[in-house]
Order: structure tokens, then sequence, then C-alpha cells
């Protein structure tokens, strides 16, 4: 036996390149379905915790699931805003806490969240360095994003454009950095929070200029009280403490957009009510994202399954093709084992030496496949976050 093992190792050893390969081949082939398993089970896993932690999430009518992963996962979808008076008019109902979202801008890549304060105790958010925001053009970024592009409380960061060319004249806000989040494992480590005005600040729908009053050069006319400025009026793109008082809002406000509402319940029957009002309702709809996010996990498990059978296909082709590479190679080498017959190695060891190199290549890709799982296994959160 010892004969026999010595024999296989050698080969093996001489031939590590063609084992290696083999065994790799190999141990892909079957890892790979079990590494689907794992990534399919950690999203799961997430995808629900943070669908079962939000209750109710308010919007347009049109897609609940456009409208579930924007709440959720800071994506700007296609929808319809809400009027800011849809979240008075959910906080006069007294039945929930509600907590607007606001998402339409980015800053270097990273979601620009506008929210409240409340959003920040919902989530468990809490600050690893700096101070929570404070006035109008403050920001605070979370882990992630902070990590990523090097920003520190303190510093400033530049929201970006929807458009290489505005024509509306809405420029990059230079927003102060007052806080960095504390990593929490969630979509939020890789957003920037702002405040509900600053957002409609960024759209354009408030601005901070020179005082007309003081500088006659730049105004264009005056009527019935009102002063008009010409083009040469210098307008903010940084919120300062000396230029707060010069920004300001158009328009009526209760008309301004809101991207989503999360709306918390009181309790069970506050919930039932919320969704009966919001059934009839024929702009505004109201989505339980448990409910939303099972129905788009038995699509996703349905689609495992497929990708499971073609795995499973391929690694028994797989099978049957190593099966062809062993049967070549023994019998490619079957004046090296009539030599080793000659010198007295009797048949059962030739045949223990074949199965002894079947082994040792099938080993090694067991063990090329749990390093596989394993990667999987780290990999997946950091996966799940890349996808979403």
């Amino acid at each position: 036996m010892s004969a026999a093992f010595h024999l296989a190792a050698r080969y093996v050893l001489r031939h590590r390149i063609q084992s290696a390969l083999l065994a790799g081949a190999l141990g892909l082939v079957f890892a790979l379905p079990l590494c689907l398993r794992v990534l399919i089970e950690h999203a799961q896993q997430e995808l629900r915790a943070r669908a079962a932690a939000t209750p109710q999430i308010v919007g347009t009518r049109g897609s609940a699931l456009d409208l579930m992963m924007t709440a959720l996962y800071f994506k700007r979808e296609n929808l319809t805003p809400l009027p800011f008076d849809a979240l008075a008019e959910l906080r006069r109902t007294k039945s929930a806490t509600a907590i607007p979202l606001h998402l339409r801008y980015q800053a270097q890549g990273a979601p620009i969240v506008g929210t409240e304060l409340e959003y920040f105790t919902f989530r468990g958010l809490k600050l690893a360095a700096g101070k929570q925001l404070s006035r109008l053009g403050d920001c605070v970024v979370g882990s992630s994003a902070a990590k990523q592009r090097n920003l520190q409380p303190g510093g400033h960061v530049f929201s970006s454009p929807e458009q290489a060319f505005d024509m509306a004249g809405v420029y990059p806000l230079k927003m102060r950095i007052t806080g960095i989040l504390a990593p929490n494992g969630t979509p939020d480590d890789e957003a920037i929070f702002v405040d509900l005005k600053t957002t409609w600040l960024i759209e354009g729908r408030s601005h901070g200029h020179d005082d007309l009053k003081k500088d006659d050069s730049v105004i264009l006319k005056k009527e019935d009280g009102n002063i008009v400025g010409n083009a040469a009026v210098r307008m903010f793109n940084e919120v300062t403490d000396a230029n707060l008082a010069s920004f300001h809002f158009h328009g009526d406000i209760a008309t301004y957009p809101i991207s989503a509402v999360i709306a918390l319940p009181n309790d069970a029957k506050a919930e039932a009510l919320l969704a009966g009002q919001f059934a009839r309702s024929k702009d505004k709809q109201l989505i339980r994202p448990r409910d939303e996010m099972e129905s788009l996990l038995a699509q996703l498990v349905r689609l495992e399954g497929f990708a499971a059978s073609a795995l499973l296909l391929t690694a028994t082709a797989a099978l049957f093709v190593t099966a062809l590479v062993f049967a070549l190679s023994f019998r490619l080498r079957q004046r090296e084992f009539a030599t080793l017959e000659d010198v007295g190695v009797s048949r059962l060891s030739l045949i223990t030496v074949k199965v002894l190199e079947i082994l040792f290549v099938g080993v090694a890709a067991v063990g090329f496949g749990l390093l596989l799982l394993l990667l999987a296994s780290e990999v997946a959160p950091h996966l799940l976050r890349w996808a979403l």
C-alpha cells in the first residue's frame, strides 16, 4: 500500500499543473451551486431584514417595486413625486409617524437622501464623528461613502448636476459635512443625508443671492415694491452663516416634491386603517415592503432553481470529461504500468495507484471548492451592496 501511495503521489506531483487544472475545474463546477445557494440565502436575509423593519411606504400610484427600491435602497427610479402636502395630510391623521424621503440627486456617485432627523432614530443610525444636521446646506455622510471618498467632518462635498449643461441655471451645491455615520451594514452606509429643504435647494426651488437693495447695478426693474434683479446678480452655491438669511423659497411649499414617505403605524389597527384609506386613493398607494419583498424573493428562488439545474448539468458533463481524461491518461501510460508489472509490482497495486491518483485530484478539488465556498460567504455582503 505504501508503494502504491508513493507512486501515485509522485505522479501527481510530477504533473502538478495538469493535476491542479483538473482539480480546479472539478472544484469550480461542484462549488458553484453551493456558492450560489450561499449568496442567495444571504441576499434573502438582508433583503427581508430591511423590508421587515419598514412597516409601510406611501408613494404615488405606479410600480410598487420601484417605490420599495427607492425608499429602502435609494434607487433613482422613474417615480412621479408626491406633493409635500401628502406628508402633512398623513400626519394629520395621527395614525402613524411619517418620515419623508426625497431622492433625485447624487454627490460623487453617492445618493443624496433628503429626510428628517426622525429617520436616523428609526434606522438606529449613530454618529461616529462630528455632529448632526443643524441648518440648510449641511450633510451627514454614511461610513462607506465617507471612506471611499475620503470625506471628513468640516469638509465639503458638491452635488452632481443631472446634466453636463444645465440650462436652467441650477448649480452644484457645496454642502458642509457635519458628521460621519457609524457603519451598520445597510444601504445607509453608502448615502449622503441632508435636510429636505437642502434637496429642494439643489433642485433650484430655493436660492440665495446678493442683497439687491445694496447694489443698484444689479437691479433690472422695481415695481409694486418688488425688486427684479438682472443677470449680474451673484447666486450663492454654498450656504454659510453669513449668507444663510438670504436663502428663500419660491412658490407653495405644499406642492414641493418628495419621493416617498415611510409610515410607522401606532398599532395594528392604525396600520389596517391606513391600508384601507390608501386602497381607495386614485393617485397614491401604500405598500407593505415585507409583502413586496416576499413576492420578489419568490421570483429569485425560481431563477435560482433554473440556474442550479444548469450548473448541475455542467457538473455532470465535467464529471464525464474528467473520467475521460483519466481513462485516456491510463491508456497512454500502459507501457509504464507494464514496466512496473515486470519489475514485480502486482496488478492490484497498480489498480490502487490509479485509484489513489483519482482520490488525490478529488481531495484537491474538494479543498478548492471549500475555499470558494468560504470566499463566497465573505464577499456575499459586499456583493449584495454592490448589486443594489
